[in-house]
């Protein structure tokens, strides 16, 4: 039975709460990297930054449908979910446009729950974590190749 220490990417690539946009957006794509953890100044996983995360600032802001009722104003919608897509598409630092805590595993996660994460919440890469310390990422990459044929040394 795989699990993510068979299959994970070791000393990935990473991100402070401080680095730029524009920083984040040339190492993805430079690497080829569709997600990146985030660390904090204790080397903590506080977040993730994807691609998506940073699509997101090209989107159009949606306006909360509003309802009237006694000559008040009343939202449909949350005002913290629009406050956090405003803050998405204008932000300027990692840590305004990353999803904050972020779903991780550990090096003993099996793949078929691995898979079944990613699949289910629609995610591209998870962080693996081992007594709070950041030890590898696994992304789809990662689990196609476990379906390939073995490679045969010669």
């Amino acid at each position: 039975m795989l699990k993510a220490k068979d299959i994970m990417t070791v000393d990935p690539v990473t991100l402070c709460l401080d680095d730029e946009i524009s920083t984040a957006v040339g190492i993805m794509l430079e690497k080829g990297i569709n997600g990146l953890p985030v660390l904090d100044d204790n080397d903590n996983v506080v977040g993730i930054l994807c691609q998506s995360d940073l699509v997101a600032q090209q989107k159009k802001l949606r306006l909360p449908s509003l309802f009237t009722v006694l000559d008040g104003l009343i939202p449909f919608s949350s005002s913290k979910d629009f406050d956090r897509e405003v803050e998405k598409i204008t932000a300027l630092t990692v840590e305004q446009a990353m999803t904050p805590a972020p779903v991780t595993v550990t090096p003993e996660t099996r793949l078929e729950d691995i898979a079944s994460i990613i699949v289910e919440h629609n995610f591209h890469t998870l962080p693996v974590v081992e007594k709070g310390h950041l030890v590898g990422v696994i992304g789809k990459e990662d689990i196609l190749r476990t379906l390939l044929p073995p490679v045969e040394e010669e």
